[in-house]
């Protein structure tokens, strides 16, 4: 599938299960993977639709989405040894979309060889498109995307026991918009100075996080080295570029 043709299978399968559902969600729909971890019918459905219309072009791939992670933990290690795979979130920011939130996203990324080549994410209710193509830039709804660097704009941390913490020299961190896929979007239009993580998916960075890097950005972990593996697991800082990075290294160092 081409890049675009991705694109419009994630938007085609937002309108037809997930945007129907936008505040129309009974509780019958709405369950609990863990104790405050919300999946709802919109997130196991548009998973599925999604795989099965990637499983058909690329049979040979592995697909990773993150409900059936929850149904089977063994398919994250296969991923990191997989060549070619897929990874799927398919309501990205479920708690903001349960609560009625438009700050939710559906996300996928392609990875060849461990390294992450192609990147989406839909925002439905924002209809924001970003995409991106290792080497060859990033777009939103088809044109350039580049990073914004604001001065004034705060440090973001999506760990709430984090909201508050003062990054040596630099300020206090600010909770996220507890959704990667407008985190990252929204740290490259410059309303975040950087963005602080304590954990790290597949299915949560590696879209955002390539799509970032093609904008111009500067993402690795917190000990300032590039994301390696793409299982990842530990934390992340993602800045718009590599002083602002090293700043925000420094500081949780401190």
């Amino acid at each position: 599938m081409d890049t675009e043709a991705v694109l419009k299978l994630l938007q085609d399968v937002a309108a037809e299960v997930i945007t129907p559902r936008f505040r129309t969600l009974s509780d019958d729909q709405v369950s609990e993977k863990n104790p405050g971890d919300l999946v709802t019918v919109a997130d196991h459905e548009s998973e599925a639709l999604i795989t099965a219309a990637l499983q058909q072009v690329y049979p040979d791939a592995l697909v990773l989405g993150e409900e059936a992670v929850a149904a089977d933990s063994g398919l994250v290690g296969r991923f990191a040894a997989a060549e070619h795979a897929f990874t799927v979130d398919p309501v990205d920011g479920t708690k903001n979309f349960v609560n009625g939130s438009p700050d939710h996203a559906v996300m996928v990324a392609e990875v060849r060889g461990g390294v992450t080549t192609r990147g989406w994410i839909w925002q439905p209710q924002h209809e924001a498109a970003y995409v991106a193509e290792k080497g060859a830039g990033a777009t939103l709804n088809g044109a350039p995307l580049r990073v914004t660097r604001d001065a004034d704009a705060p440090y973001r941390t999506a760990r709430r026991s984090w909201v508050g913490r003062e990054l040596d020299g630099l300020g206090t961190l600010e909770l996220t918009w507890a959704c990667c896929g407008v985190d990252y979007p929204r740290l490259i239009a410059g309303e975040a100075s950087a963005l602080v993580y304590s954990r790290s998916m597949p299915w949560d960075h590696l879209p955002g996080a390539l799509i970032l890097a093609e904008a111009g950005g500067t993402i690795g972990d917190h000990a300032g080295a590039p994301l390696g593996s793409p299982e990842l697991g530990g934390g992340i800082v993602a800045a718009p570029d590599a002083d602002t990075f090293a700043d925000v290294v420094r500081a949780l160092s401190a």
